[in-house]
């Protein structure tokens, strides 16, 4: 007698996940990203320097 509405389909990345989270590596377990230079010429690198020097060096 009642009709069961027919279930939509779900979007996969919104459902939760419930397993081990200490089972995946993080992006911080990895040394990629860490201590490298991009490959340029002296000036790229003065230009860098200019560019993060904190501003009690001005």
């Amino acid at each position: 007698m009642s009709e069961e509405p027919t279930p939509e389909p779900r979007d996969p990345k919104a459902a939760l996940v419930f397993d081990d989270p200490l089972s995946r590596p993080s992006a911080d377990d990895t040394d990629r990203g860490w201590g490298e230079r991009p490959t340029g010429d002296s000036s790229a690198d003065l230009a860098r320097f200019l560019d993060e020097k904190p501003p009690h060096h001005i």
